[in-house]
């Protein structure tokens, strides 16, 4: 076998080594990559129960300025 013939033999072994290393699915992180989306989620919840919460109220305080009003006249 030829010097160039080995070396491209031993390069691609090589390369395909640490391109498969990249590739192989590593399960480290994960919890961390969960605990993150959780989190999103929660807060998005948050944010559209205090909107409903809001809007709610403002609901509710524009009635009972409209019934206090009423008892006053």
């Amino acid at each position: 076998m030829s010097d160039a013939l080995l070396s491209a033999y031993v390069w691609q072994r090589t390369a395909r080594s640490a391109v498969w290393d990249r590739l192989v699915r590593d399960e480290r992180g994960e919890g961390v990559i969960s605990a993150a989306i959780a989190v999103l989620i929660f807060a998005f919840l948050g944010v559209l129960m205090w909107v409903g919460f809001k809007a709610t109220l403002g609901n509710a305080q524009g009635n009972v300025d409209n019934q206090v009003n009423q008892i006053e006249q």
